[in-house]
Formats: C-alpha cells, sequence, structure tokens
C-alpha cells in the first residue's frame, strides 16, 4: 500500500483525512443538516453524530487502552502522502474509520438513501488512513466495524421513525386515488413562518398527482378568498366526484380541513406544508411524497378528534393535536408575532423568556377544582416517549385526553421555560397528569385565551373538552413492504 501510487490521490486523500479530525467533517455535516433540513435531516443528523460520539468514546476508553499497538512505520510512505501532525495515540482500532463509520451509518438506519450517498465518503475516510501510512488495513477494518455496531447500539435505545410507525389499527376505508383522481388538495399558502419567499410547492404536486385539483387560498382573483370558503368548496366538489379532501399547509390548517372533512363524511389527505407539521409526522407522513404514496394505495386509518365547546351554543372548535390555557396561549401568540421578521424557532425562544419573565400563574377551575397553574395541557391521545424524552403519540385513536398540567410551585418557571425551548410543552414534567375522556375548565380571568393546534382564541368562559372517538378518516403511509 504504500509504495502503491495512486494519480490524483496524494493531494484529495491527506486532505480529507485531516478533515475528519476530531470528527471536524462529520459534525459539520451534522450542523449543516440541522440548520438548513427539515425535520427528518435533523433527525438523521442527531443519530449520526450520537452514533459517533459512542464510538468515539469507546474506541478511545477501551479499544486503544486494550491492545497498545504500535503505529506502521512512515519511512516507506511518501513524503507527500504524510500527515503534517502525525498521530500519537496507539493505532488499533482506527478512531477515524470508526466515527466515519459510525456517522454513515447511523444515517443509514434513519434514512437509507442519504446513508448511501455518505458510504463513498466515509469509505474515503477509512481509506486515507492507511494510504497516508498512519494506520494498518486491520485497524482500519477494526475500527469501520466498531464504528457499525455503534450505531445499532444507538438504534437499540432509541429507535427509527421505522421501528416507530404508528399501529395500522383501526383500519378505514377510503378510496385509493390513482394521479390523485378525485382528489381536491386546499393549499394555505399563508401556513409556517418563513423569512424567505416560499417556493411554489403546488407545481410539484401537479405533476406527481396531473388528476388532482387545486384550490389555492387567494391564489386566484375569482377564488376563494379565505381558508373556510377553500375548505367548504373543496369538501362540497370532493363529494361530488366521491373522492377526498386534500390540505396542504401546516397544523392549523390540517385542523380546520379536519373538522369540514368530518362534518361533510369525507376521508382527509394530509400534505406537509407548514412549520413543525405535528400531526402529519404521527401518521408517518414527513414529506409530500408519502403523503401522495398514501392517497395512491388508499391506505387510510379512523383517528380521534376533541370538541371544544364554549359557554355559548353553537360555540364550537376541534383539534387534532394539542390545548392549553395559561402561559403557553400567551407563548403562542408573541411567538406568531415575532415570527415573520426572525423566523419561528428564535421567536419561541425570546417569547417564552419574555413569557416566564413577566408572566404570572394564572387561576382555573379544572373539574370542578380551583388551583393556580402555569399552564393546562390537554393533548389528543396519549404521548408517548422513549426514557424522560416525549416524541410523539404512538396511537391516534385510543380514546382518552393526556392532561398535565404544570402547578405554580417550585422550579414551575424552570419547568415552563425547559418545556418552551425543548419543543413541546407536553414534555414539562408535570405534578399532575390524567387520562380522562372529558375535561371542564372554567374560571379564568376576563380577556384569558386558549391556544389549539397553534391557534389562539379567546376563553368564552368556560370550556368543555370532549373526546370523539374514530371521528375522522385519513390517510397514511402503507405499513406494508
Amino acid at each position: 500500500m504504500a509504495t502503491r501510487h495512486w494519480p490524483g490521490a496524494d493531494r484529495v486523500l491527506p486532505r480529507l483525512s485531516r478533515s475528519a479530525d476530531h470528527g471536524l467533517l462529520w459534525f459539520g455535516l451534522a450542523a449543516g443538516a440541522v440548520a438548513l433540513g427539515g425535520r427528518p435531516a435533523r433527525r438523521a443528523a442527531l443519530r449520526g453524530a450520537a452514533s459517533l460520539a459512542l464510538a468515539s468514546a469507546t474506541v478511545n476508553t477501551l479499544g486503544k487502552r486494550s491492545v497498545r499497538r504500535a503505529r506502521p512505520l512512515a519511512d516507506v510512505v511518501p513524503l507527500v502522502r504524510r500527515l503534517a501532525r502525525q498521530p500519537i495515540t496507539t493505532s488499533f482500532p482506527s478512531g477515524h474509520s470508526a466515527s466515519a463509520a459510525a456517522f454513515a451509518t447511523g444515517v443509514a438506519l434513519e434514512n437509507p438513501g442519504w446513508g448511501l450517498a455518505l458510504a463513498p465518503v466515509a469509505a474515503s475516510v477509512c481509506f486515507s488512513r492507511v494510504y497516508t501510512g498512519v494506520h494498518y488495513p486491520g485497524d482500519v477494518l477494526a475500527g469501520a466495524a466498531l464504528g457499525a455496531g455503534a450505531a445499532f447500539a444507538v438504534r437499540g435505545l432509541v429507535p427509527t421513525r421505522q421501528q416507530l410507525a404508528p399501529p395500522a389499527r383501526p383500519q378505514a376505508d377510503a378510496p385509493a386515488l390513482p394521479e390523485g383522481r378525485g382528489l381536491v388538495v386546499v393549499a394555505n399558502p399563508g401556513s409556517g413562518q418563513r423569512l424567505t419567499e416560499r417556493p411554489d410547492v403546488v407545481g410539484p404536486l401537479r405533476s406527481v398527482l396531473p388528476r388532482a385539483e387545486f384550490l389555492t387560498v387567494g391564489g386566484e382573483p375569482d377564488g376563494p378568498a379565505s381558508l373556510e370558503d377553500a375548505l367548504e368548496a373543496g369538501a362540497a366538489r370532493a363529494r361530488e366526484l366521491g373522492g377526498a379532501l386534500g390540505v396542504l399547509g401546516g397544523d392549523g390548517t390540517v385542523n380546520a380541513a379536519a373538522a369540514v372533512a368530518r362534518r361533510h363524511g369525507l376521508p382527509l389527505a394530509v400534505l406537509p406544508g407548514g412549520t413543525y407539521n405535528h400531526f402529519a409526522y404521527d401518521l408517518g407522513i414527513e414529506t409530500l411524497g408519502d403523503a401522495c404514496r398514501a392517497v395512491e394505495c388508499g391506505e387510510a386509518v379512523a383517528v380521534d378528534m376533541v370538541r371544544i365547546r364554549g359557554g355559548v351554543e353553537r360555540d364550537e372548535r376541534w383539534f387534532l393535536n394539542t390545548f392549553s390555557v395559561g402561559a403557553y396561549p400567551e407563548l403562542v401568540r408573541i411567538r406568531e408575532r415575532w415570527a415573520p421578521r426572525i423566523g419561528a424557532w428564535p421567536a419561541g425562544i425570546l417569547a417564552a423568556v419574555h413569557v416566564l419573565r413577566t408572566g404570572r400563574p394564572v387561576t382555573v377551575e379544572i373539574n370542578g377544582r380551583r388551583q393556580a397553574v402555569w399552564t393546562v395541557f390537554a393533548g389528543n391521545c396519549t404521548y408517548r416517549g422513549l426514557g424522560a424524552a416525549p416524541v410523539r403519540r404512538h396511537d391516534l385513536a385510543d380514546g382518552v385526553l393526556d392532561v398535565r398540567i404544570v402547578t405554580a410551585g417550585r422550579l414551575a418557571r424552570t419547568r415552563l421555560l425547559i418545556a418552551a425551548l425543548t419543543g413541546g410543552i407536553r414534555s414539562t414534567p408535570v405534578l399532575g397528569t390524567a387520562r380522562p375522556r372529558r375535561l371542564r375548565i372554567g374560571g379564568l380571568h376576563s380577556g384569558a385565551h386558549f391556544a389549539y393546534d397553534g391557534e389562539t382564541a379567546p376563553v368564552p368562559g368556560g370550556l368543555t373538552l370532549e373526546k370523539e372517538n374514530e371521528a375522522l378518516v385519513v390517510y397514511r403511509l402503507p405499513t406494508g413492504p
């Protein structure tokens, strides 16, 4: 290997090897994915980084101290290929190879396509350690095997999306719509929070679903001017075609569409187009391609909805994800005001700090019991997690509300801040939890607001939350191969 010469490799491989020192190459790729990618990219990057960290710790604490193999002699390696700084640690196993294999394998376990794209880079880093004369081939093979094993170990602790796929039941009947025939999609360009101009997402959908019909809110001079008008027109057209109502937008838009689809007895196709897309992700739909596959296959499930009844007759709303009163609705209102200027995530953090610095606990009656709280959270179905970190709902039709209460006690501000910074009030360590089917909330001060699925509204006196089991049929990604 030392005497072999490959044209071009003398300039490329030493630089590639140096770029991977201390995992900088891989952590840089992970940081770019987190900053610029969506949720799937962030999850793959974090899994790759966690796998790398475990592999590196194992190599440095167990591997090198156990074997203590000397490095190869550098005399036979051409000077142009040698590293400027020769490593001083023992040779077996190769830490660079372990990190490269761990990162690429971790990403591949989350997304095989991205892992395949990283494989040539990881293999080149492994080979560069032999080519530059700092490792024997056996060191590299052992390190790569250890890195791949670390990625599988991380998967054992934190299962991938495929391992946590929502259950297939309760399956429901919905028509298969090849090429979108019979599907009427309502697109809401106002969904999400972005600092740059939103790209056209309806155009690519037309090429994938050429027989679908599209209504864009405010998109045509003679078209629907409001989301409500567009959803009603879309539902009427879908019933006429005997098909389904589709919605392209965030959680607030999807929530509004769900209420219309339920009232018209139509199946709903959710196409993620917002900032967070919680409901779509809990269905296993993370991309527009996932949604298109689900519609064409005709795979569907029945999901629960929650009715919000106000004190006034016919004052009725619905939610699919979460509801809250207290400090969190104020946080949402401030975040929505700041997000167009600085982006959703920075606005959420600054809004949390502002609310916790200026806010006060509220007094509320929960099922007739009066108490001081920072916030009351109610989720549609149980939010589950791995260890102490809730991640998603595994069952969207379990028939219960996930009620969590942050009381005005010791360290309550800190708990609420941690919840806001980690992305969800449902992950707060709370003092009270319950799993009822019905929840009554009253006694709030005049001007109080409640939040539901990213939207806010004033509290109309008392509120009652009621579960409706399997109220809506939605398309989901097929569970089979």
